[in-house]
């Protein structure tokens, strides 16, 4: 194979995004390598879509508004439409503890900059979202400029700017080893053949650990399984409702194509991490939840064909992973986003340039993201809710 500058393991969004703002920058000989056939196959293209800068951190705010800037500006600088659409994102809480989370959460994100997120009482809550049941509900977050974005649109338009850029994409290539020489990585070994380079980038998402461990490397990233319920196409919700999260137990809906998706965070389910399938004890339960707070829906039911399971790649601190490897001088990091991959792509995939081209990030600190933080126990705090 024809040797690389950079070679990037993982084609979706995150892979894509590194790639075309390297090459934006004048790197050449940029590869892009993934085992899929194509573009979507992997985390990607089984993302729901949300997008949302209330975090309970001051580095994932950061991450988020920079990711927004980047989003308002796709279309002149990457030449694709990444359906950002401000549909807000709207928290309830049903107790004082949960408000109290979600205040210090708010605290966070004015200091910086997000002064538009707000809280609401009940009474707010019901004119946002006039389906919600009010029962229970004690008042919540709103955040206007949060909302939904179309995580295909976004990697195939970094696949396509980065390929006018020259990089080039090696698709149903998987990385079967990797060849070091000290404490760098002098190639990776494929069945096409060895592909020597200067630097690797892994975007592997879920599968990143197992990446990192073929170059020497621990990286704490495991995959967690998450289910959608989507029901069959209706109307009794408005297409621009709100992401609504009841931030006690984590379930939250949201309209797309037509369809009301149903989504409830819960244990990933030991032996099939990998299984696409939904499990038929989860849909009746989040069905169940769906109907006693959205009492509208109890006119629909769920479309079992066009539900699915994706996956999460999960750090211990449920932030991300961005920077060099450590013991490993040219193995560079872009993983562990815990659910918030997609969204954060453009953000991560600039600082990351930075990184391989200036030395550090120069936008803004990411050191509360280096990969060494673990080993020297210095973990981000994780919010109850955020």
């Amino acid at each position: 194979m024809k040797p690389a500058a950079v070679a990037v393991v993982g084609g979706g969004v995150m892979g894509a995004s590194v790639a075309w703002h390297l090459a934006a920058r004048g790197v050449r000989e940029v590869v892009v390598l993934d085992r899929g056939a194509g573009p979507g196959e992997g985390s990607t293209g089984k993302a729901t879509g949300g997008f949302r800068a209330q975090y309970a951190t001051a580095i994932n705010v950061r991450l988020s508004l920079l990711a927004r800037e980047k989003l308002l500006r796709f279309r002149d600088e990457v030449g694709a439409d990444p359906g950002y659409t401000q549909a807000g994102y709207l928290w309830l809480a049903a107790t004082g503890k949960e408000l109290a989370v979600l205040r210090q959460g708010r605290e966070v994100q004015h200091a910086e900059g997000l002064t538009e997120a707000i809280e609401v009482n009940a009474d707010e809550v019901g004119r946002i979202n006039p389906a919600v049941r009010l029962d229970g509900v004690a008042g919540g977050a709103f955040c206007p400029t949060d909302g939904f974005i179309r995580p295909h649109a976004i990697l195939q338009g970094y696949v396509d700017a980065a390929r006018r850029l020259g990089v080039r994409f090696e698709w149903g290539t998987e990385v079967t080893g990797v060849e070091r020489l000290g404490r760098t990585i002098a190639a990776i070994r494929t069945p096409h053949g060895a592909l020597a380079t200067d630097k690797v980038v892994n975007a592997a998402g879920p599968w990143a650990a197992p990446l990192a461990r073929l170059a020497g490397v621990e990286l704490p990233v495991s995959p967690l399984r998450r289910q959608v319920a989507a029901t069959v196409p209706c109307d009794l919700l408005p297409a621009a409702m709100p992401m609504t999260i009841w931030a006690g137990d984590g379930f939250h809906l949201r309209v797309r194509d037509g369809r009301v998706l149903l989504l409830w965070p819960t244990p990933g389910v030991p032996g099939r991490p990998y299984d696409a399938s939904v499990d038929p004890e989860w849909v009746r339960a989040v069905v169940d939840k769906a109907t006693s707070r959205v009492p509208v829906l109890r006119g629909t039911t769920v479309d079992h064909a066009a539900s699915w399971a994706g996956l999460y790649e999960m750090s211990p601190d449920k932030h991300a992973i961005l920077g060099l490897a450590p013991g490993c001088d040219n193995l560079y990091l872009i993983n562990g986003s815990s659910g918030h991959g997609v969204m954060h792509a453009p953000a991560l995939g600039q600082l990351l340039g930075e990184i391989i081209c200036d030395g550090k990030a120069t936008t803004f600190d990411v050191r509360a993201l280096r990969p060494g933080r673990f080993a020297e126990g210095e973990l981000n705090p994780v919010s109850e809710l955020l």
